[in-house]
C-alpha cells in the first residue's frame, strides 16, 4: 500500500528576515521577529528563504535559525535548505528536520543555471531519508531556472514532495484563476499549491490556491494577515487593499525582498542597522526614504 502523501503547511506563510550583526546571526532579535509574527496571526513561518539570506549563512548558522524559530513559536516552520551542492542541501535538510521544521523548501540553485535533468536529480537525491514534506520552490528571478508546468508536475509526483511554491500571476484575478486551474490539473492530490509575489498572493488565495508565501509577511505581519484572511473568506474587495499597497510592492520588485524586509525591520526599530550579511546592504538614500514613507502611511 502506498503511504499517504505528506502535505505542506497552508495559509499565510510569513517569511522572516535573518538579522546579522558583526557577521553573526542575532538570535535574540530573530526570536523577537518570530514571536511578533506569531502573535499577529500568521498561519506559518518561513525561514532561510530568499528573504532570510540563507545562501549567505553557514550550515551552523542555518541550523541555529531553524532551532530558534521552532523554539519560539507553536506554528509550523518551513525551512529553506537550498545550496550549491547536493550534499550540502541534504545536510541542511537533515538539520532542519532534526530541529523540528514542519517542511523544507528547496529551490534549484546553481552558479550555472541547472538544466531539467539536474533539477530532477537534485530533488530525487534530497528526498531520500526526508521525513517531512518538501516544498518545490520555483524562483526563476533568483535561480534563472524557469520551471515549466511539465517540470513542476514531474517533481510533484516524487514521493515526499508536499507542495509547490511558484510566482503568482501579475495580470489580475482572471489570470490567477486560470493559473490555479492549470496547475491543479497537473499536480497530484495532496500536493499544496502556493503563490509567491506579495502583489498577487491574495488573488491566488481568492482563486483557490492553498498558500500565500509572503515576502514581507515576516516584516509587516499586521499588514498582510488581514489581506490573507479576507482573501481566504472570498472577499473580492481585498483587491482594492492590495492595490493601495502598490508603493510597497514596487519597492520589493525594484530592490528584492531580502533588502526591503531587512530595511523595514530596521526602520521599525526591531533590529540594529545594518542587519544583512555583507556584501548585502539594506536600502539607503531615496529607497530607504520610500520605505520610511510606507511605514508612516501604514501607521
Amino acid at each position: 500500500m502506498t503511504a499517504p502523501r505528506l502535505s505542506a503547511p497552508t495559509g499565510l506563510i510569513a517569511y522572516l528576515p535573518t538579522p546579522v550583526q558583526h557577521d553573526c546571526v542575532d538570535v535574540a532579535a530573530f526570536a523577537r521577529l518570530v514571536e511578533r509574527a506569531t502573535a499577529a496571526g500568521v498561519d506559518g513561518l518561513g525561514v532561510l528563504g530568499s528573504t532570510g539570506a540563507a545562501m549567505h549563512l553557514s550550515r551552523e548558522e542555518r541550523a541555529e535559525v531553524v532551532r530558534a524559530a521552532v523554539e519560539h513559536t507553536d506554528l509550523p516552520v518551513v525551512a529553506g535548505v537550498s545550496g550549491l551542492r547536493t550534499s550540502l542541501v541534504r545536510a541542511h535538510a537533515d538539520d532542519a528536520q532534526a530541529a523540528g521544521a514542519a517542511a523544507v523548501l528547496l529551490a534549484p540553485v546553481g552558479y550555472v543555471p541547472l538544466v531539467d535533468a539536474e533539477v530532477i536529480a537534485l530533488f530525487t537525491d534530497v528526498l531520500v531519508g526526508l521525513d517531512v514534506p518538501l516544498v518545490v520552490y520555483d524562483n526563476p528571478g533568483t535561480t534563472r531556472v524557469d520551471m515549466s508546468r511539465g517540470l513542476l508536475a514531474e517533481l510533484a509526483t516524487l514521493p515526499g514532495v508536499g507542495g509547490i511554491k511558484t510566482p503568482g500571476p501579475t495580470t489580475g484575478p482572471g489570470e490567477s484563476r486560470r493559473r490555479v486551474a492549470e496547475l491543479r490539473a497537473a499536480l497530484p492530490d495532496g500536493v499544496t499549491l502556493g503563490f509567491s509575489g506579495d502583489a498577487s498572493g491574495p488573488a491566488g488565495l481568492l482563486a483557490g490556491a492553498d498558500t500565500w508565501h509572503s515576502t514581507v509577511g515576516g516584516a509587516l505581519p499586521d499588514v498582510v494577515v488581514p489581506l490573507a484572511r479576507a482573501a481566504r473568506a472570498g472577499d473580492e474587495t481585498v483587491q482594492d487593499a492590495v492595490a493601495n499597497l502598490a508603493p510597497l510592492w514596487d519597492l520589493v520588485r525594484a530592490n528584492t525582498g531580502v533588502r526591503v524586509s531587512a530595511t523595514l525591520v530596521e526602520l521599525l526599530g526591531l533590529v540594529e542597522t545594518p542587519s544583512l550579511p555583507r556584501p548585502l546592504l539594506p536600502l539607503d538614500g531615496d529607497d530607504r526614504a520610500a520605505a520610511a514613507r510606507i511605514i508612516a502611511a501604514l501607521g
